[in-house]
């Protein structure tokens, strides 16, 4: 099991990715969202808060030229459940959840992206700390080997993870053209460090050149309350 920053450093494009885990007290879950950017309009972003989560937006709104995949909020909350994802299936889930239905079901409503040649995978995560113990839920939706005829989801549940211990899911699975998808389960990865070395360990074992923004969350396994940091490349 390797920890998250040797993991990053190694590949040059992850694309988007999700980081859900226990400190190694036992006492917070530990998560982190961050997007990385290959073009103008991808890299033309910055992650500002929006009530309890958060959306992107654009950082110089005159070179803005497509909003549809890059503009969205990655974080909602909902009680003591939070959703992350790399899409606007965050909405999706959240209406299903409000509605008393689950996370599942609402994946099973959406697929990849629709950005071919790439067919970017949408990943989620649901994390709920209601029962005062760590549970959470990943899922990737992605094309069968890049056939967008076909998609195939996936869906992970995580209950009460060791201390130190977390799960990692990203998007391509190396800088190639086209970028393929994720493969297999979430990665299993060592965390440690209070939020800003947990931070600042994800921040600068991105590629500088790719990396965009970066938001990481403590969330208080006992009674919910949490502390948020975020970091964006353009200021």
């Amino acid at each position: 099991m390797d920890c998250i920053g040797k993991i990053l450093s190694v590949g040059t494009y992850p694309g988007r990715g999700i980081i859900v885990g226990k400190s190694k007290d036992g006492k917070y879950a530990m998560t982190a969202y961050f997007i990385m950017g290959r073009s103008e309009n991808s890299r033309n972003r910055v992650f500002v808060e929006d009530g309890e989560g958060i959306r992107t937006k654009a950082f110089d709104e005159s070179r803005l030229l497509d909003p549809s995949l890059i503009i969205y909020s990655p974080v909602k909350v909902i009680g003591k459940k939070t959703i992350i994802t790399n899409g606007d299936q965050t909405d999706t889930i959240f209406d299903f959840i409000n509605a008393g239905k689950c996370f599942n079901a609402a994946l099973m409503t959406r697929e990849f992206e629709p950005d071919a040649p790439n067919y970017t995978p949408r990943i989620s995560t649901l994390i709920n700390v209601e029962m005062e113990k760590l549970h959470f839920r990943m899922s990737i939706l992605k094309s069968d080997d890049g056939n967008p005829d076909c998609c195939n989801r996936y869906f992970y549940d995580y209950d009460n993870i060791p201390a130190g211990e977390g799960r990692f899911i990203h998007t391509y699975k190396e800088d190639v053209e086209p970028l393929p998808s994720f493969e297999g389960e979430p990665v299993r990865v060592s965390l440690d460090g209070d939020i800003d070395e947990f931070s600042e360990n994800i921040w600068k074992s991105l590629n500088e050149d790719n990396k965009v923004s970066l938001f990481t969350r403590f969330i208080e396994i006992k009674t919910g309350k949490y502390e948020t940091r975020i970091i964006n490349k353009n200021k």
